[in-house]
């Protein structure tokens, strides 16, 4: 594919002098009912077209933005992959078994249409956790490498805890495009949709790096939870406490599901640098962590 489909869209559009409502306006002409929002959405990279209706559209578009036949079909690739993958990878728990909040996450991730849930083994993944001066938590970066488990698979969902409802206020991603944000603040979730350049094929892998901040004093930080609902082949997490902010004494910690409270596997010794770090390898679904005590 030599151009994503959204950018080649967008481009047509700009270079025929239409706006979204003259398209509109066109493709009803024709007889194809296709909304201003799918529309809007189809240029921003924020859904592309899959139902036949919509494909019909995309040969009407064609014509209309002066485009060669087949020009925007081919540049959507293979077709996402539908279905519940989940009960297809060995290990898998279910989200209820991991979140607290559990329902309000379904349902954050319904309103996100994450079809391509289980698709992505999980090679590693590095969090890197930096608390304030105030013993608040600042941000949480996350370099993840995937790979494909199917032809098709697109995009990722991040997900950001925080147990006393105090939302991040800023994003970023690299590596990848910024899609949907949905929050749910009373339980204290946020669910960012991470956009690939392309759709993959099976086997292939893919790097993204996403960031989530506050931008002034955070929520009080006294651990860090990744859940894991896949197996994962390595993890490290890495804590930057602030210069003259450090705890006591660290604890590296696992829960195999919300039935069993959390344990303490081992205590962590802080670095002459003010951090601290767990790694593993072959990492098991479940919730794995840090803790730390401040004097």
């Amino acid at each position: 594919m030599d151009q994503h489909f959204d950018r080649l869209l967008r481009d047509a559009i700009t270079a025929r002098g239409l706006s979204l409502e003259r398209l509109h306006a066109r493709l009803s002409q024709r007889g194809i009912k296709v909304s201003l929002a799918s529309l809007s959405n189809w240029q921003r990279g924020k859904c592309r077209p899959e139902r036949s209706q919509s494909l019909r559209a995309l040969h009407a578009l064609e014509e209309i933005l002066a485009l060669p036949g087949d020009t925007l079909i081919a540049s959507l690739g293979p077709p996402r992959p539908r279905g519940r993958w989940v009960s297809h990878v060995p290990g898998a728990v279910p989200y209820r078994d991991l979140c607290p909040e559990a329902g309000s996450l379904q349902r954050l991730l319904g309103e996100i249409k994450n079809v391509t849930d289980g698709q992505l083994a999980l090679l590693s993944y590095h969090d890197h956790i930096t608390t304030g001066t105030d013993r608040d938590e600042r941000s949480v970066r996350t370099r993840a490498v995937f790979q494909a488990r199917s032809d098709g698979v697109d995009r990722h969902v991040a997900i950001h805890y925080n147990e006393r409802s105090h939302l991040p206020e800023d994003f970023s991603a690299s590596f990848c495009r910024l899609g949907r944000v949905k929050k749910d603040e009373p339980a204290g979730l946020t669910a960012l949709e991470l956009l690939f350049d392309r759709p993959l094929a099976a086997g292939e892998t893919y790097v993204v790096e996403y960031e989530f901040r506050y931008r002034k004093r955070g929520p009080q930080a006294l651990f860090y939870n990744r859940w894991f609902r896949f197996p994962a082949h390595a993890y490290l997490l890495t804590v930057q406490f602030a210069p003259g902010a450090t705890p006591v004494r660290c604890f590296r910690t696992h829960q195999p599901t919300t039935a069993t409270p959390p344990a303490d596997v081992g205590e962590l010794r802080l670095s002459g640098w003010d951090s601290v770090h767990i790694a593993d390898v072959e990492v098991r679904p479940g919730v794995h962590g840090v803790r730390w005590e401040w004097a």
